[in-house]
């Protein structure tokens, strides 16, 4: 949706109700997979579908998200050689006062937080539901608008809730979007699971025309999910599908509950760290996060 649209006239048009785009990739690991993807299908008739979760972050500017709907993570990340801290409360993820989740990447470290290289040189915030919502299929969108620059790693995920039982990738990893700053006009879609994970991952890219950035505007970023079948979209444009036969004989881990997760990675072995050109801070606005499914599939805590 274009920019001279507003988040209200959106919201007003769209609360109670979702309209189900088709949609179906690199890892939140160091590197994209390397499958390509099939044409996809054309987009599925628009239906009216239940909204099983949303948030449209109302609230005052500068007040945390909503405990009842997000836990904020904290800490860093070895596993990807990330260089930010996940900071708690609204100091990196905050409402703005119009409707929106800004989640802030500063050059800092305030707290002197220690990560995996010594003390940390950045600070970030990731959100997730686990424990607050989960859902087994349906359409899984959000609208954000991505920051810009050399080592910035935004993401709108999720995992499988039995991670805490099985471990990664046996869970199952579902990245519905992931841009990494040194390709401004690609975002990535991937599936991570036993077999295929980190760089194996199975996912395809998509690409805005005439050298746009997604920087540049907001976009809305989804999956449609049903049993043994996962659709990636931007903007109601399908540009992948995956299925069990896609994995080469490795186990489909995705018709289960699954949690959302939302982020702002500063560096990494995939994006590469900052450099003299990445000005800070850079933010990712995320203007609703919606969850709406056809049937009963979706559930909360």
């Amino acid at each position: 949706m274009s920019s001279n649209v507003s988040s209200r006239e959106r919201r007003r048009t769209l609360r109670g109700i979702a309209l189900a785009t088709a949609a179906v990739t690199a890892a939140l690991s160091w590197a994209p997979g390397s499958a390509a993807a099939a044409p996809p299908p054309d987009a599925p008739t628009a239906a009216i579908r239940a909204v099983t979760f949303e948030d449209t972050f109302d609230g005052p500017a500068g007040s945390a998200v909503d405990g009842g709907k997000w836990q904020t993570e904290t800490g860093d990340n070895v596993n990807n050689h990330e260089r930010q801290y996940y900071t708690a409360g609204n100091a990196n993820a905050a409402l703005n006062g119009q409707g929106q989740l800004v989640i802030t990447a500063r050059r800092e470290n305030p707290g002197n937080y220690q990560c995996w290289y010594g003390r940390c040189e950045y600070t970030s915030a990731r959100l997730n539901t686990a424990g607050r919502f989960t859902s087994t299929y349906g359409h899984v969108e959000a609208r954000m608008k991505v920051p810009r620059g050399q080592g910035m790693w935004p993401a709108f995920w999720m995992l499988g809730d039995d991670i805490g039982q099985v471990g990664w990738p046996n869970s199952g990893e579902i990245d519905i979007m992931e841009n990494v700053g040194f390709e401004p006009g690609t975002v990535h879609g991937t599936l991570h699971g036993p077999g295929y994970s980190g760089s194996g991952g199975i996912g395809a890219a998509y690409s805005l025309p005439n050298g746009q950035a997604f920087a540049d505007d907001f976009h809305t970023f989804a999956i449609d999910w049903a049993p043994d079948s996962i659709t990636w979209s931007v903007d109601g444009t399908v540009y992948q599908r995956r299925t069990p036969a896609d994995l080469g004989g490795k186990t489909w881990v995705f018709n289960k509950p699954f949690f959302l997760i939302l982020n702002l990675a500063v560096g990494g072995y995939w994006p590469g760290d900052p450099d003299g050109s990445t000005s800070f801070p850079q933010q990712l606005v995320v203007d609703h996060v919606r969850v709406t499914t056809s049937d009963t599939a979706g559930s909360a805590f």
